[in-house]
């Protein structure tokens, strides 16, 4: 008669143990993945950044005063230091902004990555605000492509706005042969360019929402809070994150 295995209740627990510590590894791998934090906090910024983005910025204007680019190059908290900022340099036909010269100029010692913004009219003749910006700004290999900014209409019909808007787009992109950024925020983009110059890069502005801009097309820069503290800047400052890693990045910036 075959004799009967001696029932081991220690490998039994053991392979019990085994199991549920594999089975516990992957609950915590599934909850970091599904419940992970949209926005974390960070006190030194005053704001909560949104998680999973790689790049990140500011945009400035005449607004923020005198700013000391290299405390704001230098700044890091935790895993966030700034990356690249947006400056404006123009608006409408003949102003051109305070800061823009000094700025454009100690953001570049500093070793951030820079674009300039013109901040658009749409009661006024595209060319006209092109030729302002073209004539002020000076793009070098490694800035960012130019930035129309679009926010209003100023009572002007969608029909003006896109036809001036085209203009201007037309001839920065001729002058500098790279294809220009579209600022504006969600709201204006449904009313106004839904459907319109979906082929040029969009920077979108979109506070209080989750993850990402609720917009149905895709989207380069997220403009996603504008009361941010940064060393360097007195005022309150508009932060951003690019949508794409570093290679991306690069592949956005100005060739020679």
């Amino acid at each position: 008669m075959a004799k009967k295995k001696k029932f081991s209740w220690g490998k039994r627990v053991a392979r019990l143990l085994v199991i549920l510590a594999i089975l516990a590894a992957i609950a915590f791998f599934v909850s970091r993945v599904l419940f992970a934090p949209s926005f974390i906090h960070y006190r030194a910024f005053g704001i909560s950044i949104p998680a999973n983005y790689e790049l990140h910025g500011i945009d400035v204007s005449r607004h923020q005063q005198t700013i000391s680019w290299e405390d704001v190059q230098r700044m890091q908290v935790e895993d966030i230091r700034l990356k690249f900022a947006f400056i404006k340099a123009t608006e409408g036909i003949g102003s051109v902004d305070e800061q823009f010269r000094r700025n454009w100029l100690y953001a570049q010692r500093a070793g951030m990555v820079r674009g300039a913004y013109h901040f658009f009219i749409a009661t006024k003749s595209g060319k006209a605000q092109a030729k302002n910006f073209i004539s002020t700004v000076q793009l070098k290999p490694g800035d960012l492509p130019p930035v129309l900014d679009v926010e209003q209409t100023y009572g002007a019909s969608a029909k003006v706005v896109q036809k001036e808007m085209q203009e201007w787009l037309t001839l920065v992109e001729n002058k500098w042969n790279v294809m220009p950024i579209i600022y504006t925020n969600v709201d204006f983009y449904n009313r106004i360019l839904a459907g319109k110059f979906d082929q040029y890069p969009l920077w979108v502005a979109h506070y209080l929402v989750k993850d990402k801009p609720r917009i149905k097309r895709d989207w380069s820069f997220w403009q996603h809070n504008e009361t941010g503290h940064v060393n360097g800047i007195s005022s309150f400052v508009d932060f951003n994150v690019f949508n794409g890693d570093s290679l991306a990045f690069e592949e956005m910036r100005i060739r020679q």
